[in-house]
């Protein structure tokens, strides 16, 4: 008896990315949204003239509001992943296209009107979360390739297990040598790849190491000869998993500015909604 194929559609999905997801549907609907607010920005005639106080600025308000909210809970959707319509895909594609679509909404709620007030503050706190997504949408375009180009078919695990055997080679071959080359090794086997500072792995590079430095003091001879062919295999490897941990790191270090400023953006936008409504 014949199996079931399996749908096709869910096939294509699973490998459709999420800026393209269902033929780029919310980049449709979020340019859609921007031009039918580009248009009643342009038809309505409010007096005397376009600001946050009209009955305009308040629909716009009201409507870029709601989105700010809605967006911030991509995090909490992240929580619950579940395929069809509202699969994390669908959501994190309406996230970045109706995030952007944010930006004309906002900027036509203010009328082009700022000052050094707490509703200027909420527009900026908006535009620097905005630009920290798109930092991370470009990061999350291009590094993926990167890190799968770095491991040359090794998963993560087996990086170390090469780090790990090199090690006991190291440890055995420096037997035979004197007290300074063997310190020097042995320094070497101590220091701990993984801890450095976000500066360090960003940066993809270890002054300090001390793999380099036995390289360096050590003298080449007969004796020594394994030993430096062993320690520039470790270098080696210890430069592909740092490159490794300064990809990992570009991948995450944008949300350590995303997140506080969209905490921090949520809390001005409270200060203008209460603001407008107190004085209103």
């Amino acid at each position: 008896m014949a199996t079931q194929p399996r749908d096709s559609s869910i096939r294509e999905s699973d490998h459709e990315g999420f800026l393209a997801h269902k033929g780029m549907r919310w980049l449709k609907v979020a340019l859609v949204l921007c031009l039918v607010v580009i248009v009643a920005y342009l038809l309505v005639d409010v007096q005397p003239r376009h600001n946050g106080g009209t009955w305009f600025g308040y629909t716009l308000g009201t409507v870029g509001a709601g989105l700010i909210i809605w967006l911030a809970l991509l995090g909490i959707r992240k929580r619950n992943m579940t395929r069809g319509k509202w699969s994390l895909k669908a959501w994190t594609s309406a996230h970045v296209y109706l995030g952007l679509a944010l930006i004309v909404v906002a900027t036509l709620h203010t009328g082009f009107q700022f000052g050094w007030n707490v509703h200027t503050l909420a527009y900026g706190l908006m535009m620097l979360v905005i630009a920290s997504g798109i930092w991370g949408i470009s990061v999350y375009a291009a590094l993926p390739a990167k890190l799968a180009d770095n491991r040359r078919g090794m998963t993560k695990g087996q990086m170390l297990a090469s780090l790990d055997a090199l090690d006991r080679q190291l440890e055995n071959a420096a037997q035979p040598l004197g007290r300074a080359e063997a310190d020097l090794v042995i320094a070497a086997l101590e220091q701990d790849a993984f801890k450095v500072g976000l500066v360090t792995r960003l940066s993809g590079r270890n002054p300090r190491c001390r793999t380099r430095r036995a390289l360096e003091q050590m003298v080449a001879s007969e004796e020594t000869a394994k030993v430096l062919s062993l320690l520039r295999k470790r270098e080696a490897q210890l430069d592909q998993i740092r490159r490794h941990l300064r990809l990992r790191a570009m991948l995450e270090v944008w949300l350590y500015i995303h997140v506080p400023v969209t905490i921090a953006l949520l809390g001005a936008l409270t200060a203008h909604i209460v603001s407008v409504f107190y004085y209103w």
